[in-house]
């Protein structure tokens, strides 16, 4: 039997090639990427489909570093005696901890993006803050950052115009990090190798 893999939608993409890269033999169950507007249903979301999948699979694995759940996921993960992607966030994964600690260090107000977040802003940003009924609350809303830095796995000319327009769009200047997919790959090879 196959590896089971409950993974972020936002990632689901990148860790098929890995998947594919490497000939192993896995079933990925991707969750909807607007968890991440509620990270308080993560765990559950991430516990029930687990339970559903684990009888399907010879092993399971969760594709999701914390992600703003405080924790509540490592309580899912050790309930179902499975292993998940290090870190705070994929940030971290892709860039490196020590890289987003140094971003943050240099300024505090920095807003991320991802190739994913670029390609979905619109729908996972803008329309779920409601600024596209109600643009006057975007200043409201991203007061306190002062910068967007794309932390670019798989840079490509049209990503970069629709990074500028992401970062016009809440009025912020863009700055781009070329970050590969990072420590996802190896990630991902060590969760299913396990």
């Amino acid at each position: 039997m196959s590896i089971g893999i409950v993974a972020c939608g936002a990632l689901a993409t990148h860790i098929a090639d890995i998947v594919t890269e490497n000939a192993i033999d896995a079933v990925i169950y991707p969750l909807p990427p607007l968890l991440h507007n509620r990270p308080e249903k993560i765990a559950g979301e991430v516990d029930a489909l687990l339970t559903e999948i684990k009888v399907k699979h010879t092993n399971c694995a969760v594709a999701y570093a914390d992600c703003g759940t405080y924790g509540a996921l490592d309580s899912v993960i050790k309930a179902h005696d499975v292993k998940r992607l290090g870190g705070n966030h994929c940030y971290d994964i892709f860039a490196g901890t020590s890289k987003i600690e140094e971003l943050m260090e240099s300024d505090a107000g920095t807003y991320f993006l991802t190739d994913f977040l670029i390609k979905s802003f619109h729908r996972s940003v803008i329309v779920e803050l409601g600024l596209d009924k109600r643009p006057e609350l975007r200043d409201d809303y991203f007061k306190n950052y002062s910068r967007v830095i794309w932390l670019a796995q798989q840079p490509t000319d049209e990503l970069k115009v629709l990074a500028h327009q992401a970062a016009q769009e809440i009025g912020l200047p863009l700055e781009i990090e070329n970050v590969g997919y990072g420590q996802l790959s190896s990630q991902v090879l060590a969760l299913l190798r396990n």
